[in-house]
């Protein structure tokens, strides 16, 4: 699951390409990473598919730039006997492992977020207009890309990957994993924005009705609660990969 960063109309990224050029380029590139080396880390090839975007720029881009194009990752690898995960940004990993749901996330942007708002709030209200108080935030914000106080995202510093939240669960055993559901953050607002359902509710949605009716669920509750909205979008992307396990033979 790659979910490209939305870039706020009139601000410069300092790059040709765009989100969508970046997600197609990094899943691509992660694609032949995992399969050069099967049994690398997901870390180690995150990198490596990182790096080998950079050279698909092709010298035509400011790679330093804060606002080039970037992407959350949410991975997740079948090695037979356990399974590998990797979560970087907010795109959250709904597991049930031995009949117990978790989720694995990465706040770091959300914690950001909030140190922001509270810097913004600060500001007095007559200091300037909601569009430059946007703006400014928009630059702090990028000032904390990649940065080891701020948050990790996918763009052009492969030491980023080093920084995802990983781990290995079992696909045997009492304690193997049955369910999982990776999630761009539109989809995972059913929980965390819109309190629709709880995560365990989430995957038995997912297994009985499918990820269209979660996303339909979504756009209901956009248009039914716009307050809600984060970042400034009358909606959001959503996308979901759910995945059910066999017992492991």
């Amino acid at each position: 699951m790659l979910d490209g960063a939305t870039v706020p109309e009139g601000f410069d990224t300092g790059c040709v390409h765009g989100p969508e050029w970046y997600v197609r380029h990094l899943a691509a590139r992660l694609g032949v990473a995992e399969a050069v080396r099967p049994a690398a880390r997901l870390t180690s090839n995150l990198a490596a598919a990182i790096l080998a975007v950079r050279a698909d720029h092709g010298g035509q881009c400011d790679l330093d730039h804060p606002g080039t194009p970037s992407s959350t990752v949410c991975l997740l690898r079948d090695c037979g006997d356990e399974v590998d995960y990797l979560v970087l940004c907010d795109s959250p990993l709904v597991l049930d492992v031995g009949g117990q749901v978790s989720v694995v996330t990465d706040n770091r942007l959300d914690a950001a977020m909030a140190e922001l708002r509270e810097t913004v709030a600060t500001v007095p209200g007559g200091t300037a207009d909601p569009v430059t108080r946007f703006r400014h935030a928009v630059s702090v914000q990028r000032e904390r890309m990649n940065r080891t106080h701020g948050y990790w995202v996918a763009a052009t510093d492969p030491d980023a990957a080093f920084h995802a939240v990983t781990g290995t669960v079992p696909r045997q055993g009492p304690g193997a994993i049955r369910r999982a559901a990776l999630l761009s953050d539109g989809a995972s607002s059913a929980v965390e924005q819109f309190g629709l359902t709880d995560w365990a509710g989430l995957l038995d949605l997912l297994g009985t009705d499918g990820p269209g009716t979660l996303i339909d669920r979504v756009r209901d509750a956009e248009r039914d609660h716009p307050d809600r909205l984060r970042r400034h979008k009358s909606s959001d992307d959503a996308s979901v990969v759910f995945c059910e396990f066999a017992a492991a033979v």
